[in-house]
């Protein structure tokens, strides 16, 4: 049975469409520019209806374009407003131009993003190339597991984004999670609102008393610094995020770090995965361990900043390592997650585990708990000896020819 764990919480059946929809109107931001596209349409369309219905006293912006809807966005926080937007795949690509200026003006907006393929050829499903295309754009970007995670995780990124002074982007996987319905709790608006808190910009545009400039040039005599303390930020941001994870669970009774162990700690082989595939992985290892398989999982919650030194400490005793990735470079070499987590080990003194790299699921093909099972079994072999781990991606559930 299902039961709530904060005191106040209820509990309903929700998609993650909806309830990121609904932790936006419990935020109540200022401002919110859209431009509808699958699957994340329905996030927007649900907050119109508030905003119609009087419900929230947003400002709500219908735009031409995603590249509009970033740019409103970021005219509205840049003004001092509070202010949200979202989109999927192609939408997020139409924005390029202007994640990086949200990023390099340093403006705290929040973006509920849908993960879906990038075409060609015209694809509508999951998987992540959408959001580890713009991984470098200086973005903070946190994914989530299941809708309760989605929800929770908007909360928190509102809180992150001012704080740390970076745009957050919030990510689900499309139709699996933004149109899966189930149940959520959720909590009281009075109590998200007071963990929200009341947006106090310390410089913002329309502040008459205290004009500044914003979005000046600089060339080769500055830009370098600009982007150098971006880069600081995005470092520093890591704190930020613990410390509003550990308020979050003084006040609402959930746990959240920058990644999650899953029966790590004593484990000899694991993967390393971000998204809704952690679920299935940790039934799969749930049934292993049954059978003294000392499986475990890493779940990368916090991509951007990329935790690198505590995802090293936490798999430098693991013998087999499988890094998961939903998207493909495209490089000839490797995919995104898989060289951020080598580059880690590496980089901190780790060179015992032996690391393949997957890549599943493009186009919202199916991964399912035997495809991971397989994984599992090629990284016991390759703990004990018996199998060379590969130098080359190796690809789950795709016609090779």
């Amino acid at each position: 049975m299902i039961k709530t764990i904060y005191p106040k919480g209820k509990l309903v059946a929700k998609t993650g469409n909806e309830v990121m929809a609904e932790a936006m109107r419990q935020i109540e931001p200022d401002v919110v520019a859209a431009y509808p596209i699958t699957p994340a349409t329905e996030i927007l369309q649900i907050f119109s209806q508030f905003v119609a219905d009087g419900i929230v006293k947003s400002e709500y912006v219908a735009v031409e374009s995603e590249h509009s809807a970033m740019s409103a966005t970021i005219a509205a926080s840049a003004a001092g407003a509070r202010a949200m937007t979202g989109t999927s795949s192609q939408g997020l690509s139409l924005m390029w131009e202007m994640l990086y200026i949200a990023s390099g003006l340093r403006l705290p907006l929040v973006m509920a993003e849908v993960n879906r393929a990038i075409s060609a050829p015209i694809n509508i499903h999951c998987d992540h190339s959408d959001t580890m295309g713009a991984r470098d754009a200086g973005w903070i970007q946190i994914y989530s597991e299941d809708s309760q995670e989605a929800y929770d995780n908007m909360i928190q990124a509102i809180r992150i984004a001012e704080k740390a002074k970076l745009p957050v982007l919030v990510t689900t996987d499309g139709f699996i999670i933004s149109h899966c319905m189930e149940v959520v709790e959720i909590y009281p608006d009075a109590d998200v609102k007071t963990f929200v808190g009341e947006y106090r910009p310390e410089r913002y545009l329309l502040d008459t008393k205290r004009p500044y400039t914003l979005g000046s040039v600089a060339l080769q005599d500055y830009y370098f610094e600009h982007r150098y303390l971006l880069s600081q930020a995005m470092k520093e941001s890591k704190n930020v995020i613990l410390e509003v994870a550990k308020k979050f669970k003084k006040t609402f009774g959930r746990k959240y770090g920058l990644y999650e162990k899953y029966m790590l700690d004593d484990a000899e082989v694991a993967i390393v995965v971000i998204g809704s595939t952690a679920g299935t992985a940790k039934v799969v290892v749930k049934e292993l361990r049954k059978k003294s398989v000392k499986a475990g999982l890493l779940k990368i919650r916090i991509y951007r900043p990329f935790p690198a030194e505590e995802i090293a400490k936490d798999l430098a005793h693991i013998k087999a390592i499988a890094v998961m990735d939903r998207a493909d470079s495209c490089s000839g070499a490797f995919a995104p997650v898989y060289s951020d987590v080598v580059a880690s080990l590496y980089a901190n003194g780790v060179i015992c585990p032996k690391v393949i790299n997957y890549v599943y699921g493009l186009g919202g093909k199916e991964i399912r708990t035997e495809h991971i099972v397989n994984v599992y079994e090629m990284l016991e072999r390759v703990a004990s000896g018996a199998e060379k781990p590969s130098n080359n991606i190796k690809y789950i559930n795709v016609r090779e020819s």
